[in-house]
């Protein structure tokens, strides 16, 4: 059965064997005119096929190197060569079967996140019974948030939820790229794709399945599987100087034989497969290997861009700080008391997706408070939060705009890497809650590493101030900050940034444009950022900077292998023409030879498999990671850090 469907799969290949072995049977038969027009016509009727297809891409903008094949064809059937005629055609149809095996093989990696793509959930019929796992399988999409669902031993975990048992195990390996198993506790995050370990769980959804971290990765991959190589196009570049090299080569030696075959024998090796096949295979590697680091390229085109960047721009909050600030301080305003505004201010910034709200509303929780519904809630963009709380107005966000609304808004004196949310009650100041956000411990590492790695650039895209903003590039390394940025701004500087490409590094809702604008946007997707993820290239599903240099490092070694692989074949190409100049190498021989040469190539491309090892090693992290930010070091009197609503 198999065997039928690889006939069916390379119909090509098999008509070609059956004419090939149709006159091997009528040379034997002395019927060797009969062979020869079998040969003739059905290599002619190849030709015509192939013309048509040239034809179509010419109208559609793309010249390739089809040409030398149809000019090999047609240059063996002419001096009678029909044997060799039928070996091109076989070579040619072939190719499609290697590069298709090569890709399967390439896509591996690829194909083993769809492969386990989660599809039913147990949903648990009476969830408040705690000795009771009485379920009901449904769909995955039929899951609904709150649902309580169990996952058996060795499952995988249908959807992103919250763990309700005491304690699990689970191998998040096709998630993140790290081998080793996690244990997850109560309350925690248990993301979807991930296998649970031995003992059976429970978890609460905490999304639909098609808003979970697994189905996003699965429909990342999509993209990145259909997606076209652009290497094909990087191979086209060489496609006119190559036929010209060829065409020369080849009329060369038929003016200074004076035999025709000659013209035919030197084409025969001129043959462009290793161009057209190996390079795709080696960018299908690349997206492979990616994938098993825990980084989705979205298309081959990025995989090129990524290899030549030259300028890297990064936002701060959740990209080069930890992401998670914490509650350190809280200031109460005369009249005020600092319980109080923090259950005010938690309350309110129930109603805001900023990285300073989640720290507001942990610390509000840590402290046992009660949050408040709001009657009526809005937020401004890069500024903040509102809401009508128990009949009080409450506002939360950055000093300039807290102080449009309640004039004795006082600046609070800040330490290095902390951060402020000020808070106004009914237009009057009631206090200020201070947050600090330590830099990633690998943050270091990675911008020396692209210093060292021939990114002339590197800056900082924010909106924070510029005191907070300035702390951070200082310990990290990043002397260029550009601080308290809109969302316009930031696109702005990186359409402005040389040298080019710009890579872009961001992980929320608001750097979603400058994602989409850089020449390379990378997500941080691992905390679920999904705008940020849908505007980007390139998605890094663990929460670590240091996957931007494995990304950078990957792109580079597959573009290396690729353009390898082509000057591989393109160099034994054009020995073996010059060899064949001499006439040592008759037709049949060289499409055969030409075969091996294909083989080579495509086996050298698949070294993209392999990968380069992590750029940055762990000791270097270790040596280069800044010490956390000191809520007692002092900053310069009325400086100021970011608010609520600013990236």
């Amino acid at each position: 059965m198999r065997a039928l469907r690889s006939l069916w799969r390379y119909p090509v290949i098999t008509l070609t064997v059956v004419v090939f072995v149709a006159v091997g049977i009528l040379h034997a038969a002395d019927a060797e005119a009969v062979g020869r027009w079998i040969a003739t016509i059905y290599v002619a009727a190849v030709v015509a096929w192939t013309l048509v297809g040239m034809v179509r891409d010419v109208l559609r903008g793309h010249v390739g190197l089809d040409i030398l094949a149809v000019v090999a064809m047609v240059a063996t059937l002419a001096v009678g060569e029909y044997i060799a005629a039928l070996i091109i055609v076989l070579m040619l149809s072939g190719g499609e079967a290697l590069e298709d095996f090569a890709g399967r093989r390439a896509r591996r990696d690829l194909s083993a996140l769809l492969d386990r793509s989660p599809r039913t959930a147990h949903v648990l019929a009476a969830p408040e019974a705690a000795g009771s796992d009485e379920s009901r399988d449904v769909p995955v999409d039929d899951v609904v948030v709150g649902d309580v669902l169990l996952v058996r031993p060795a499952e995988i975990v249908p959807v992103d939820g919250v763990l309700l048992t005491e304690d699990g195990t689970f191998d998040e390996s096709s998630l993140t790229g790290e081998s080793m198993p996690v244990t997850r506790t109560e309350g925690e995050e248990v993301l979807s794709g991930a296998v649970n370990g031995s003992r059976a769980i429970r978890i609460r959804a905490l999304r639909t399945g098609a808003d979970s971290q697994y189905q996003q990765i699965v429909a990342l991959v999509h993209s990145a599987e259909s997606s076209h190589a652009p290497i094909v196009r990087l191979a086209d570049r060489f496609a006119i100087p190559f036929t010209a090299v060829a065409l020369v080569l080849a009329g060369a030696a038929w003016a200074i034989s004076g035999d025709s075959t000659r013209f035919a024998e030197v084409l025969v090796l001129a043959t462009p497969c290793p161009l057209l096949i190996a390079a795709p295979v080696a960018f299908l590697g690349g997206l492979s290997r990616a994938a098993k680091s825990g980084v989705i390229m979205k298309s081959g085109a990025v995989v090129e861009q990524i290899a030549r960047v030259r300028s890297a721009a990064f936002d701060k909050t959740g990209t080069l700080t930890q992401g998670r600030p914490e509650l350190v301080d809280v200031r109460p305003a005369a009249g005020f008391d600092a319980t109080e505004i923090l259950q005010l201010a938690a309350s309110a910034e129930q109603y805001s997706s900023h990285v300073l709200a989640d720290g507001i509303r942990r610390a509000a929780a840590a402290r046992g408070l009660v949050l408040h519904a709001a009657e009526e809630a809005s937020e401004t963009a890069t500024n903040g939060v509102s809401a009508t709380i128990g009949g009080r107005t409450v506002v939360v966000g950055k000093p300039a705009y807290v102080a449009s609304l309640a004039p004795d808004t006082v600046r609070a004196t800040l330490g290095v890497g902390e951060a402020a949310a000020y808070i106004a009650v009914d237009g009057r100041f009631a206090g200020v809650l201070v947050l600090a956000d330590a830099a990633r411990p690998e943050a270091a590492a990675v911008v020396s590493w692209l210093r060292v790695h021939e990114v002339e650039r590197v800056v900082m895209l924010t909106g924070d101030v510029h005191s907070t903003a300035e702390s951070v590039g200082t310990q990290i390394g990043i002397d260029e900050v550009h601080a308290e940025l809109l969302p316009p701004e930031k696109v702005r500087l990186a359409s402005e940034l040389q040298p080019r490409p710009v890579l872009m590094v961001g992980d929320g809702v608001n750097d979603a444009p400058v994602l989409a604008a850089a020449d390379i946007g990378i997500a941080m997707g691992a905390k679920g950022a999904t705008a940020a993820g849908d505007a980007a290239d390139v998605v890094i599903l663990v929460d670590s900077l240091a996957k931007v240099v494995d990304a950078i490092a990957i792109g580079r070694h597959t573009l290396r292998v690729a353009l390898t692989a082509i000057w591989i074949g393109i160099g034994l190409s054009v020995g073996l023409m010059i060899v064949a100049m001499t006439g040592v190498i008759p037709a049949v021989v060289g499409a055969l030879v030409q075969e091996l040469v294909d083989l080579a190539t495509i086996l050298y491309a698949l070294r993209a498999l392999s990968g380069p090892p992590s750029g940055l090693r762990p000791d270097a992290v270790s040596r280069t990671a800044p010490n956390p930010p000191s809520a007692g070091s002092a900053q310069p009197p009325g400086s100021a850090s970011t608010a609520t609503g600013i990236p």
